[in-house]
Formats: structure tokens, sequence, C-alpha cells
């Protein structure tokens, strides 16, 4: 009942937002599984290009930050409530698709490591070498990829 009341408190914008954020997370889960990473990411682009391209992600603050802060803040709240856990993959995706949308150029990242004999992956998103959406220090312990996996324009 307190997450209802927590919704219905939210603004209409942030409302809307927190719906999309939820159908998106259920799409990227059923995209990813049934056509990979690749097609899916052709996808997203297709569907929802960079609206201006721009410097946005060199930027350490201002407004672009204050925005894709928010955005994450949203996601975060939402994926907590869904019936499934979301990977870091899927909810990496469907932030960095939904800044793209709102024109900033946000850069997916995704590092790796072995621990125990076992390959691990972990994604996350940055703007302007500040991730948005890792509680902690989580990345900090995977080696990223040499430069962004998917950036709206490639």
């Amino acid at each position: 009942m307190r997450t209802w009341h927590s919704y219905r408190r939210l603004e209409r914008g942030d409302r809307r937002l927190a719906r999309e954020t939820a159908a998106a997370l259920l799409a990227t889960r059923i995209g990813l599984r049934v056509g990979g990473l690749r097609r899916w990411k052709e996808l997203l682009v297709r569907l929802a290009p960079l609206r201006t391209a721009g410097a946005s992600a060199r930027l350490s603050g201002g407004p672009e930050m204050e925005v894709a802060r928010r955005v994450a803040a949203i996601q975060e709240a939402v994926s907590r409530h869904l019936p499934w856990q979301a990977s870091c993959l899927e909810k990496s995706l469907v932030l960095w698709w939904q800044l793209g949308r709102s024109g900033i150029a946000a850069e997916l990242r995704i590092g790796a490591r072995k621990e125990a004999g076992r390959f691990e992956a972990h994604a996350w998103v940055e703007l302007g070498n500040v991730v948005l959406n890792d509680s902690g220090k989580t990345h900090m312990h995977f080696a990223p990829f040499d430069g962004a996996i998917l950036t709206l324009g490639s």
C-alpha cells in the first residue's frame, strides 16, 4: 500500500516515467533473451534515436546530470517493486535508452572479472565518468572493456 501512495505522490511526468520504465524493463528482459544484446540495442536505437547530439557525456554537473540522476533514481525505485529481479544489464540498457530519448548521451559500460574460477560480468551507465546506476562501488570490482559498449550514435 505504501508503494501505491509513493507512486501517487510523484509528479505527473515522473509517474509516466515510472510506467515507461516498468514496461521497458519487461520488454528488455524479453528482447535480450529472444534477440540478444546487439539486436536489442539496434531496435532501441531505431525506436528512439538520440534527440540531440552534443557533448553531454563530458559534463559532470548541471541540468543534464540532475535529469540523469532523477531518471536513475526512478528506475531504481521501480525495479525494487517488479515481480522479477531485473539484471544490471537490463537496468543499464533501459537507463541508457531513456537518457538518449531525453537527449543525454550517456554510455553503457560492461566490465568483467574472474572470481573463484567463474567469469562474471557487470553493466552500468556513465555520464561524464559519473556512474549513474551502480549503488556503492560494485563497478570498481570489474575491469571495464575499453570504451563505451553502446552509444546511441553507434
